[in-house]
């Protein structure tokens, strides 16, 4: 058996592999909620309504969907150009610290000045952090698998160094954390009375313009290029290092935002547990919306309300919530198999 290239795939072949592999997901699902003990229609019911059953419950997929469009577009941004960002997560503090400490009292300006220069100066340091990995790539030939993971580590080390030090809050009663913003650093609510925050409008417009950037502009076209053949571009005319050095500023500063929304909007301050993987789950949310800018917004609301669900399913009816962590591995599994035959199709030898 061998893989033969599809030149030009059709609707429905485009379509029914992704579709099949969320479908596998759920009946996978449903058979770990049966050895769990558990009626997995129950279940998966109970997971749809503690994410959409209620105002309060689709909020809270919002909210958690927030930081997951950021990352979700960094990573989609980066991968079409085959650029392998998996540093999304330090990315994100980066742009959480640049907030922290700027939002607290340093800069004393209204808000439609501050909240415009915080955005900036977070996406600002995303970018400079993902652009010494596409430097070495560029230059040296150093995998940005291995760098961009190994700043996760270092980066967070960083952070903890600064919360016990520099940046801990001398009314935080010992806790590890950053002192609180002011109410000018705050992004406002959606709605409100409640959690949804103008984070949530904002990684909405981000997918747009990531979109236009990929779809309508000589950018998108080169970072397309220089993924489906980077030998072919460059012979092309396409000057492939700057592209990705482009692509780069673009991914971190896009996952910077994530750590800009959830500082200024949801937390008020940064601590180590601001992201629960927010960076990692990106590279799935990417994936699942077959690294399509739009695609990422739909991702992440799948995504978020299967967490969201899943805590909720987990206090009705004791099933363990990680089954939504096995839901989501599943589902990059079999969606990494359903992008494979999409482009080839499996012919005998």
């Amino acid at each position: 058996m061998r893989l033969e290239p599809i030149a030009n795939p059709s609707l429905a072949r485009t379509l029914t592999p992704p579709t099949l592999a969320i479908v596998t997901t759920v009946v996978i699902a449903s058979l770990l909620a049966m050895l769990a003990g558990a009626n997995p229609f129950a279940v998966l019911g109970l997971i749809l309504k503690g994410a959409f059953g209620s105002k309060f419950a689709l909020l809270e997929t919002l909210n958690r969907a927030t930081p997951l469009i950021f990352t979700g577009l960094a990573v989609a941004v980066a991968f079409r150009a085959r650029l392998w960002n998996i540093g999304a997560e330090a990315q994100l503090y980066a742009g959480a610290l640049v907030v922290a400490v700027l939002g607290a009292g340093l800069l004393d300006w209204p808000a439609f000045v501050l909240l415009p220069v915080m955005a900036i100066l977070a996406m600002i340091a995303g970018a400079v952090l993902l652009l010494i990995p596409a430097l070495l790539k560029v230059r040296l030939g150093v995998d940005e698998v291995v760098t961009t993971l190994l700043i996760n580590f270092i980066f967070l080390l960083f952070i903890s160094m600064l919360l016990e030090g520099a940046l801990k809050d001398p009314m935080g009663m010992g806790w590890p954390k950053s002192a609180r913003l002011i109410d000018e650093a705050r992004l406002p609510r959606l709605i409100d009375g409640l959690r949804l925050h103008w984070g949530f409008g904002l990684a909405l417009i981000a997918a747009v313009i990531v979109w236009i950037i990929s779809a309508r502009t000589t950018l998108g076209y080169e970072m397309r290029a220089v993924g489906l053949n980077r030998n072919a571009a460059e012979f092309a005319g396409i000057p492939v290092g700057r592209v990705l050095i482009k692509t780069a500023l673009l991914s971190g500063g896009l996952a910077a935002l994530a750590g800009f929304s959830e500082v200024a909007g949801l937390k008020g301050n940064l601590t180590l547990d601001l992201s629960p993987g927010f960076g990692y789950t990106g590279i799935i949310v990417a994936m699942l919306a077959l690294l399509n800018p739009l695609g990422v917004i739909a991702a992440a609301l799948f995504v978020a309300g299967i967490f969201v669900g899943a805590d909720s399913m987990s206090r009705a009816v004791g099933v363990p919530t990680y089954l939504a962590d096995i839901m989501l591995a599943t589902a990059l599994l079999l969606m990494v198999v359903a992008i494979l035959l999409t482009r080839f199709r499996v012919v005998r030898a």
